[in-house]
């Protein structure tokens, strides 16, 4: 059975943003004990989490595992924030939920936790849900939800008004109106409240107040201002989904800049984040024709605008990440590379500023042939767990006619590698069943087929003699894979499970905080 797959995913995301490896975590020698200092971040669980959340006009929840480096971080930058807002004038309270205890496991099915951590957002008395979109460092997270538990708008009653909530390299979305009122007002107001976790809102009765364009603009009217391209925008439609497209689609760069620049990184979530099929450009910054090959993007990707596609251009210093998740070389550079929503990629190295144009042409005339990154096919492949790369995962697991146990991986995966005795272990098992195959792919050095739902590692399928596809989600041990084995050769599997298994503490909000 096919299952549908996000091209775009938190371990892809880090890549991207990432050069260096990611590294395991080593215990830390004991230490003596402490006294345990009091904790200004409540500690919620299935029996007390509903009673909690009521009581509160706004509160944070982090939901987390022990074991998630990420929420090792996180930890104390969360309680000095906890610490500081519990005097802010009304407290902001922070909570937290240890997602990976079995009591609390039905929260995290109920608030779709996929990844650790997690933070959310309760609004009046959890009436409305969202998501956490702030930094990870206590100053960062102390700023964002003073922001976020006050007024969805700021009024604006002086250029002073504006130029302190107006600021370079960030989006500002202000509602310029005749009066605070009225049906145009209260949908504006709506749309902020729904989407002021990524956008700062304002408004105002005089354009005079605001930086850049004509005070004497038609009213009532939205203006959106914008670091890059226009500089700003106005719409004047006030219904709630038109102005609400409008703001999504006017705060999107016509080309997204990937470089070190911090200030670019909002841009890059929003653009990695997107539907759309991704046009991405990597060359260095620094030589001779990048102006060139700016210029000629720019053209191209206005000429495509609606095509439901995205544009980047990446400097090659940033974007080591990039090429490790593609499978690219430096030598490859000047290249461009599309990857569609279902996974699917084209790929030009080598390529002028004027070719950009032609090798576009061919790929929306559907004329161009799909690259897979693939490791190479083993010359020898004797071990007891199998080695699968994506030039031979068709032959080897899906047509083999063969009961193939799959193991997607990737080489830091902490889990992965307590899992790897066992997988050799139940491999030696069956070695004299030729009808059985115990096998591993490196997930992060080839391309997944759209059949796998890889959103973590390790992620486990069985693939049976019959064709039948279904997600492992039994018991990691030796003797729980090898029972499920028994049971499951050669018949028909019942499962229709599109779920992954557990994520490895990376997810699109830990992401988010080290962009």
């Amino acid at each position: 059975m096919a299952i549908s797959r996000v091209w775009i995913s938190a371990a892809l995301l880090a890549l991207l943003v990432f050069s260096s490896a990611v590294a395991e975590e080593k215990a830390a020698p004991s230490a003596p004990e402490a006294e345990v200092e009091p904790s200004f971040v409540l500690t919620l669980e299935h029996a007390n989490f509903s009673e909690t959340i009521a009581k509160h006009p706004f509160i944070v929840v982090e939901f987390y595992a022990p074991w998630c480096g990420h929420c090792k971080k996180l930890a104390p930058e969360y309680e000095k924030a906890a610490s500081i807002l519990s005097k802010n004038d009304p407290p902001i309270v922070l909570a937290k939920v240890d997602a990976n205890d079995d009591a609390n496991k039905e929260l995290a099915s109920k608030y779709e936790i996929k990844g650790f951590p997690t933070l959310k957002i309760f609004r009046n008395g959890g009436d409305a849900i969202e998501e956490y979109k702030g930094p990870r460092e206590a100053d960062g997270i102390v700023e964002y939800l003073k922001k976020q538990a006050g007024p969805a708008s700021s009024v604006i009653g002086s250029v002073e008004d504006a130029g302190n909530l107006i600021v370079d390299k960030k989006i500002y979305v202000v509602g310029i109106f005749q009066e605070f009122s009225g049906e145009k007002f209260e949908n504006f107001i709506k749309v902020a409240e729904k989407l002021r976790s990524d956008y700062d809102f304002g408004h105002t009765l005089e354009a005079k107040f605001l930086p850049r364009g004509d005070p004497t603009v038609k009213l009532p009217v939205v203006r959106l201002f914008k670091p890059f391209d226009e500089l700003f925008v106005d719409f004047e439609d006030f219904n709630v989904d038109a102005l609400e497209k409008f703001i999504e689609s006017a705060s999107m760069p016509v080309v997204a800049t990937f470089d070190k620049d911090p200030s670019n990184r909002p841009f890059l979530m929003k653009f990695f984040d997107s539907p759309n099929s991704k046009v991405l450009l990597f060359l260095n910054f620094t030589s001779e024709n990048f102006d060139a090959f700016k210029s000629n993007l720019y053209e191209i990707a206005e000429k495509y605008k609606g095509n439901n596609l995205g544009f980047l251009i990446g400097d090659l210093e940033a974007s080591q990440g990039a090429f490790q998740y593609f499978g690219l070389k430096e030598d490859q550079v000047p290249l461009i590379i599309i990857q569609e929503n279902d996974g699917k990629k084209y790929l030009q190295p080598n390529l002028s500023p004027d070719q950009i144009a032609t090798w576009m042409k061919g790929y929306m005339d559907g004329n161009l042939k799909p690259y897979r990154k693939s490791e190479p096919i083993p010359e020898v492949n004797t071990e007891p767990v199998k080695i699968v790369v994506a030039d031979n995962l068709q032959e080897v697991v899906l047509n083999s006619g063969k009961n193939v146990f799959l193991e997607f991986y990737a080489p830091w995966c902490g889990h992965c590698k307590k899992l790897a005795p066992i997988l050799d272990e139940v491999a030696i098992s069956f070695e004299n069943d030729a009808d059985v195959v115990i096998a591993k792919m490196d997930a992060t050095a080839n391309d997944v087929p759209n059949e796998f739902n890889v959103k973590g590692y390790p992620t486990l399928y069985f693939s049976s003699a019959s064709g039948q596809l279904s997600v492992f989600e039994g018991d990691r041990t030796a003797e729980g894979i090898i029972n499920f084995l028994k049971a499951n050769k050669d018949t028909t599997s019942h499962s229709d499970s599109t779920d992954s298994v557990k994520v490895e503490s990376v997810s699109t909000d830990s992401v988010r905080d080290e962009l």
